[in-house]
């Protein structure tokens, strides 16, 4: 499997199909139709067929999906069949909010350390994780810690995605509205909520 040649916007749907498995499952489900998963999500029975097929045939013709296989699969191809321990750059109001999300525990994140250049915040306890110094960020190269979440102020990106890079990180979740420069090597998202908003009036019916 060339994992290259798979369209990125495959990939940022099996984490939607992800978690609907997930919740089927849990209410005793044991198998189901493309169609019946299309419904259920939202997206059309073909696509999520297409994006399927891209990593194997999972199926079985009359039948469906079963289910618990279905979620191995996708944990496996997202890498998610084992752990991964991240680290939280920022514990302003938007950091604090990360802390205490659950949705992360049903991929398998643990945000296990939380920095901040602030002196007061050092020390405090969020969520059962202490907050340290961001001068401490070298640590995570001898921690098992592979993912960072930046939740800084824009003009403090860079750094800290330099820092993060240098410490060991090998992905990272941006929520600053900047740019940040990484090695190729290194993958990062970008998430600018205000940016989403801003498209939604777009789609809105004028009165």
């Amino acid at each position: 499997m060339r994992y290259c040649k798979i369209p990125d916007e495959a990939v940022r749907r099996l984490p939607i199909y992800l978690r609907g498995l997930l919740f089927l499952s849990e209410q005793s489900k044991k198998s189901i139709s493309s169609q019946s998963l299309a419904d259920f999500l939202g997206i059309n029975s073909w696509l999520i067929r297409k994006d399927f097929s891209y990593f194997g045939d999972f199926g079985t013709p009359g039948v469906g999906y079963n289910i618990e296989k279905l979620i191995k699969h996708i944990k496996k191809i997202l890498k998610l069949h084992v752990g991964h321990k991240v680290a939280l750059v920022g514990t302003g109001n938007l950091g604090r909010a990360v802390l205490a999300y659950p949705g992360f525990r049903i991929y398998g994140f643990d945000v296990a350390a939380a920095f901040d250049s602030d002196p007061k915040k050092n020390g405090r306890k969020i969520n059962n994780v202490v907050v340290e110094n961001i001068s401490k960020l070298g640590r995570l190269k001898k921690g098992k810690i592979d993912l960072g979440i930046i939740a800084v102020p824009g003009d403090a990106a860079q750094e800290i995605a330099d820092a993060l890079v240098k410490a060991g990180i090998k992905g990272i979740l941006n929520f600053s509205p900047y740019r940040i420069i990484v090695p190729k090597k290194i993958k990062v998202i970008t998430i600018d909520i205000a940016m989403d908003l801003a498209r939604l009036p777009y789609y809105m019916r004028s009165n």
